[in-house]
């Protein structure tokens, strides 16, 4: 069976986990859905964006998903489990990598930039306890940050401003290792690089969320097809003038983005 892998985010971020499997497998069929009629997840309460996470994956399967990716931290945080237990195909979620930031730092002392929906999560909370014994955490949350990645601000000023406060004392501290806690974090990736000094790692899950991917396609039997570069099946809930007007934004500003396939209304079942 040929392997169709559905992926989920409240608006363009989980674009880098796409770009990750394109970079991967070029040919393999995706299909994004930016919910960005509920942008952004990191600020809705728990219970309800389950319910819409359950409601998206629904819709994904209908339309021949045979995998899905929560491209989401918050939005695995809170339905990770309940997507797995009562959708019929695999589900692979989202969580900070601050296990592999826990493992790389020498110093003992890693950032999370995180939604205030993922520092305050469970999954983040758990993951700290089996993951970074003796390592000192600086869990911070970015209020703000997603929305001006999300409307193609990536490189405003004021993105800058706040990954400087954000970092600034904890690398001070000794801080060697800055965990991105939601993927929309990834398109300001460079210019956080900026602000650090060199021996300062950046982690960003995209890349093991795609390995893990393509292994639970090989898992599960899925063919993964060969062959030239496919674009990105995608759809919005939102305003898809408004989806394409940031993707622009990020691309003029030298952002790297997995081609999309020419836009197409088509009609997405996940409410109002």
């Amino acid at each position: 069976m040929l392997a169709r892998v559905g992926i989920f985010d409240s608006g363009l971020g989980g674009l880098t986990v796409a770009r990750a499997l394109r970079g991967r497998a070029p040919a393999l069929p995706l299909l994004y859905l930016g919910d960005t009629a509920r942008f952004p997840y990191g600020e809705q309460p728990g219970a309800a964006l389950e319910e819409r996470a359950l409601v998206i994956g629904r819709s994904l399967v209908d339309r021949g998903c045979t995998t899905l990716v929560v491209a989401c931290n918050t939005a695995s945080s809170v339905a990770l489990e309940r997507l797995r237990a009562e959708l019929p195909v695999p589900v692979v979620g989202m969580e900070p990598p601050l296990k592999p930031a826990a493992a790389q730092s020498t110093a003992g002392r890693v950032v999370v930039l995180a939604t205030a929906g993922t520092a305050a999560g469970e999954r983040l909370a758990r993951l700290e306890a089996s993951h970074a014994s003796g390592v000192t955490v600086h869990t911070v949350p970015m209020p703000g940050l997603a929305d001006l990645i999300e409307a193609g601000r990536a490189r405003d000023p004021r993105v800058l401003e706040m990954l400087d406060a954000a970092t600034r004392e904890p690398v001070a501290l000794g801080a060697d290792a800055i965990a991105l806690g939601c993927t929309h974090y990834g398109f300001v990736a460079g210019s956080l690089r900026k602000l650090l000094p060199d021996h300062v790692a950046i982690i960003d899950a995209a890349d093991a969320v795609a390995r893990r991917v393509l292994a639970v396609l090989d898992e599960s039997g899925l063919a993964v097809p060969a062959g030239a570069l496919r674009p990105v099946d995608y759809d919005v809930t939102g305003d898809d003038r408004a989806f394409a007007a940031a993707i622009d934004c990020l691309r003029d500003a030298g952002e790297r983005l997995p081609s999309l396939a020419e836009f197409r209304r088509r009609p997405v079942a996940v409410g109002s």
